[in-house]
């Protein structure tokens, strides 16, 4: 049976994930109030960050820049588009 949480991203019921998606105090918020979907709408934006920064996630700083921008995307409204970001199609 699937659980359902009040997702802050999309500000309504959701699926909400099988399990704890990141370390620390970060993940369990993320697990508490984040569904299923947004998830995936992080992680699809989470690759475009990487692939038109190119980023690394093993440096330090980019794992920290990537992790501020998660908590922008999931809780704080939204995150940018890195300048001159033209998507494909």
């Amino acid at each position: 049976m699937s659980r359902t949480v009040f997702c802050e991203y999309e500000k309504k019921d959701a699926e909400g994930l099988d399990f704890v998606p990141y370390p620390g105090e970060l993940g369990q918020r993320v697990f508490a109030h984040i569904g299923k979907a947004a998830w995936a709408a992080w992680l699809a934006h989470q690759t475009m960050l990487i692939n038109e920064n190119r980023l690394s996630p093993r440096d330090p700083k980019h794992r920290a820049f990537l992790e501020g921008e998660m908590r922008k995307f999931l809780f704080g409204g939204g995150a940018d588009k890195p300048s001159g970001y033209v998507p494909e199609g």
